[in-house]
Order: structure tokens, then C-alpha cells, then sequence
């Protein structure tokens, strides 16, 4: 939540702030002239008891006033007046600022309480120069930062929320099922053994699909950890995609698709966990043999310039919604709700993807346009050392 801050320059202080600042003044002013008073009267005493104090005195005078400013025969009792009343001037202003900052603090403090109370949008108002402006500033920028790391709890929070729900919801299909055909076969409700068989056979493939979803959960959780440590090693990324290539040529042959491997250099040398990363490239091509059908061709191509390498893994076929496009790295997220579940998709592929890569501190995006879908991948070419 951004909130928006108009600051005033000045606080405007109440009928009772301004009273209390009249009575200082006149307080002040009686206690200053009684002072004055006193003070002369005991010079006075003091000089005229002491001739030789009474010299220097007049001595002085003579030198400031008839030879400095020339003002000759000036009575030093009014040079004296007016140098005490200078005085009064700043001891009076002095005393006046120090009770109106005194007040300014004690606004302060009332946003302050009035903050505390729950009000988070609101910030202190006040437009001040010096300390107090300072804390003014600091104060309004601890709040934000409150008000954010509270919003990013709650979305945390409210993230964890939806972990349980869409897991409860994606294990609770295939466990039905399971239970099901099993609750049919303890009951002996089947009629043949291939009435059987298939009964078995079904519950084994659901119990596959759990599994399957398990395992992407683990690894899900697993990489967005923080703390998650790298077994970083050189390795030539060709020889990688080449091997990649290999494993998925069947599969892609039975789809009548081709999968080609395009590298620049060769070899290509660079750092990461290859265990890892091997497997954001399958969850990747995973994806472009399931949801490619419609294409005939996978190409894993990557380029090396000063620092980085960019993979880019293509494929043609119907391309992916622009709405889908911005959500597609997001956990659970499928773009085909019904073609994923027949796929046995877990709908967390891309999201342990991203979050590798992120690990590996590159970066991965995805375009969809004139029948080519293309995920490129951005990667630094070193690592730092596991700790």
C-alpha cells in the first residue's frame, strides 16, 4: 500500500499553544527587567565603592564610545541599558524558540499516538527543517517500511494458504480414485480378471500421478529456500543440451517431432549446478512435447557473450495466451486446466524452473508469438563457490 504524503510547512499551533506562548512572553519579559534592575543596582554599588574599579570603567567608555563610535559624554548607565536589553532580546527569543519546539515535538508525538492506534496510512504531516524534520522523515519512512513487510506477510501468509488448498485439492482427485478402484476389489466387485486388471492398473497410475506431485512439491519447496546451497562445477553446456537431446529422441520421434541442438561456442564452457539445471531444460522440453503437439520442432540454442550465456529453448505450435503468458511461472499454474490433468502435470514445473534459475542469479522469460513459443533463459557463465 503506497500512501501519499502532502506535506504542510509549518504546524499550526492551538489557541491554548498560543496563550502558553503570550504567558512565557510576559513572564519572561517581568523576570528579565527585575533582573536588569538588580544588576544595575549592584554594579552600581560595586563601581562606586571602588574608585580604582570606577577608572577603568570610565577609562573603557571613554575608549569605546567617544573614540570608536564617537558618542562623547554618552551616560554609561544607558550604554549599560542598552547592551541588557540586547540581551533580554535573545535570552527572550532563545526561550520562546526552545517553547515552540517543545511544542512541535509535542504534535509530533500525537501523530505519533495517533499511528500507533492502527492508523497506517496515515504519516506526519509536518514540513520541518533541523532535527525534528529529521525524525519527521525517518519516522514516516519506518512506518512505510512497516506497513510493506506487513502487507508482504500477509501475503506470504495468504501464499501458504493457497499451497494447502491447491495441494489438498490436486492430491484429493487422484487419492479418490485410488480409494475407489481399491474399495472395488476389496468388496470382489469386478466381474473378470481384466475388469480387474484394470482396476489395479488405474489405481497404480494414479498413485503415480501423487507421487509425481509430491516429488515436483519437494523440489518446489526445496529450491525456494533461501539457503539453498549449489554444487557448482565447470561443465560444457553443448554436451549438456546434446545429452538432452538424446533422451528425449524417442519420445519426440513418437510424436513425430524433431529436437536440434544449436550452440555458439563449441565448446561451451561455463559454471552452475548441471543437476538442477538439467532439470529446468526437461520440465522445459517436458512442456514443449506435451503442449507442442500441434509443432514438429524443439531447438535448444544458446550463445556465450562476455559474461553470460542466453539458452533458449523453442518451439513451434499454437501459441500461449498473453494472459497466460503473465502468470505462467507462478506455482499450480496450468495454462490448460483439462489438457494438464490428462497430462499428469503438477502445474509446478515452471515455478521450480524460475526458481533455479534464480538460484543460479539469472534470469528466465518466456515470449509467444507467430506459432513459436520460446522460454529464454539468461544465466551468469560463473558461479560463486558453495560456502
Amino acid at each position: 500500500m503506497e500512501t501519499k504524503l502532502e506535506q504542510t510547512n509549518k504546524i499550526k499551533l492551538t489557541s491554548k499553544e498560543k496563550s502558553e506562548l503570550l504567558g512565557e512572553t510576559i513572564l519572561t519579559i517581568i523576570l528579565l527587567v527585575l533582573l536588569n534592575i538588580a544588576i544595575l543596582a549592584l554594579a552600581k554599588i560595586i563601581i562606586d565603592g571602588n574608585s580604582n574599579l570606577k577608572a577603568v570603567v570610565l577609562e573603557l567608555r571613554h575608549v569605546i564610545f567617544n573614540k570608536a563610535f564617537n558618542l562623547k559624554n554618552y551616560p554609561l548607565e544607558k550604554v549599560a541599558i542598552f547592551f541588557l536589553i540586547i540581551m533580554d532580546i535573545i535570552v527572550l527569543a532563545w526561550r520562546l524558540i526552545r517553547r515552540y519546539h517543545q511544542m512541535q515535538l509535542r504534535h509530533i508525538i500525537k501523530e505519533l499516538h495517533y499511528i500507533a492506534e492502527g492508523n497506517y496510512h496515515h504519516r506526519i504531516p509536518f514540513k520541518l527543517n533541523g532535527d525534528l524534520g529529521r525524525i519527521i522523515n525517518n519516522v514516516n519512512q519506518l512506518v512505510n517500511n512497516t506497513v510493506t513487510a506487513m502487507e508482504e506477510e500477509r501475503r506470504i501468509e495468504q501464499s501458504k494458504d493457497e499451497l494447502i488448498t491447491n495441494i489438498s485439492h490436486d492430491i484429493r482427485t487422484p487419492l479418490t480414485s485410488i480409494i475407489g478402484y481399491l474399495g472395488l476389489i476389496e468388496e470382489g466387485r469386478y466381474k473378470s480378471d481384466e475388469e480387474l486388471l484394470h482396476y489395479t492398473h488405474t489405481a497404480f497410475k494414479k498413485s503415480k500421478q501423487m507421487k509425481t506431485l509430491v516429488d515436483d512439491l519437494f523440489e518446489y519447496t526445496k529450491v525456494r529456500q533461501t539457503n539453498t546451497k549449489l554444487n557448482v562445477i565447470q561443465f560444457d553446456l553443448y554436451q549438456l543440451l546434446e545429452q538432452l537431446a538424446v533422451d528425449f529422441e524417442l519420445e519426440a520421434g513418437n510424436k513425430n517431432m524433431t529436437l536440434d541442438v544449436s550452440c555458439q561456442p563449441i565448446p561451451f564452457l561455463m559454471a552452475g549446478d548441471t543437476e538442477k539445471l538439467v532439470r529446468v531444460f526437461n520440465n522445459l522440453i517436458t512442456n514443449a512435447l506435451k503442449y507442442g503437439s500441434d509443432g514438429n520442432t524443439i531447438v535448444l540454442s544458446a550463445e556465450k557473450n562476455e559474461t553470460h550465456a542466453t539458452i533458449i529453448v523453442t518451439n513451434n505450435g499454437e501459441n500461449i495466451p498473453q494472459e497466460a503468458l503473465e502468470n505462467i511461472f507462478e506455482r499450480f499454474y496450468r495454462v490448460d486446466q483439462s489438457r494438464s490433468q490428462e497430462t499428469g502435470g503438477t502445474g509446478l514445473g515452471l515455478a521450480i524452473a524460475h526458481s533455479i534459475i534464480s538460484l543460479h542469479h539469472g534470469e528466465i522469460s518466456v515470449k509467444s508469438e507467430n506459432g513459436w513459443t520460446s522460454f529464454v533463459i539468461i544465466l551468469p557463465l560463473t558461479q560463486e563457490s558453495p560456502a
